[in-house]
């Protein structure tokens, strides 16, 4: 039994330092997404099986989460590689600011910005609210307490003169918002997600809705003091009955890495991904909207070497 057992080590052994001597060790990573019904965890299966299929010995596995801050603080702790997560959030999380208060996670890192995420004002049509600047006094929900959605609000609303305490504020779910317009309970509602939203295409659907347009000077303000948003379009036709695009702003869905991985594994991931978009765009609709060029964009939080080093190969980066 004793030579049995000791040939059996042996053999274990010996094809354990053959593994390692070959140098074909799986590399292990997380990659942490949101709920799975939301975007980010199948966008976030689509993004890990590019690494798995492209890169030898790679093994990504895309992690359902709570989402933007609760990913960027398994990145800090080391229990994630990399994450989905909103570039204002990152930037809160990074700088010590907002929903991370006294609290600066400094393991974060950028590889790149991914596609927006459009801060979406709606309004009922007998409101007969045409700009923000017309939400004095109205019943408006920000987006659950605490949520990004909340500061993205606050900070629109600075740029028209408005504070929390110039509306009559509730803090509801997107689909608490679109049926509490419906019902005639709300005036309007803030809802920051990609472009159409279900709750505002149900809304359309039944009782009608109006896009509130955020462009012109007061953009032009909101985008100088807080770096993270983009400006963009809503098309028209994106829901039933808005017959005309509106201007509005957009944070973006980013991909977040840990700030101690080697430079030579994130570049070597980094470009992975930019090399294979059809097959991200494939594996999830929101793949088609990725590029190396916007990725660059709307980045407040340092990128990660390795990344870097990508960028500058393909001559987006000095």
């Amino acid at each position: 039994m004793k030579k049995i057992t000791s040939f059996a080590l042996l053999t274990v052994m010996a094809f354990a330092l053959m593994t390692s001597c070959s140098g074909t060790t799986t590399k292990n990573y997380i990659l942490a997404t949101g709920g799975t019904s939301g975007t980010y965890y199948p966008f976030g299966g689509a993004i890990a099986n590019v690494w798995n299929t492209k890169l030898e010995n790679m093994n990504v596995t895309a992690q359902a989460t709570g989402a933007s801050a609760e990913n960027l603080r398994l990145i800090n702790k080391g229990e994630a590689e990399f994450a989905i997560v909103q570039n204002d959030v990152m930037d809160y999380a990074y700088n010590g600011t907002d929903l991370f208060a006294g609290e600066k996670l400094t393991n974060i890192m950028t590889i790149g910005t991914m596609y927006p995420e459009v801060v979406q004002i709606a309004v009922s049509k007998a409101s007969g609210i045409k700009s923000v600047a017309d939400f004095k006094g109205k019943r408006i929900s920000v987006g659950a307490a605490g949520s990004g959605v909340e500061f993205n609000a606050k900070q629109i609303m600075e740029g028209y003169g408005l504070t929390f305490d110039d509306i009559k504020k509730s803090n509801l779910s997107f689909k608490e918002s679109a049926d509490g317009i419906q019902n005639g309970t709300l005036d309007g509602c803030f809802i920051t997600a990609g472009v159409p939203n279900a709750a505002l295409q149900e809304l359309a659907f039944t009782a009608g809705l109006t896009l509130i347009p955020v462009d012109g000077a007061a953009a032009e303000k909101i985008c100088a003091k807080y770096g993270y948003y983009t400006k963009t379009v809503i098309p028209a036709g994106t829901y039933k009955g808005t017959d005309e695009d509106v201007g509005a702003l957009a944070i973006m869905a980013t991909l977040a890495v840990s700030s101690k991985l080697d430079e030579q594994t994130v570049y070597d991931m980094t470009k992975a991904l930019f090399s294979n978009l059809t097959d991200l765009g494939n594996g999830h609709a929101k793949g088609k909207e990725v590029s190396a060029k916007t990725a660059i964009t709307g980045v407040s939080v340092p990128f990660h070497p390795g990344a870097i080093k990508y960028y500058k190969e393909i001559g987006l980066m000095k």
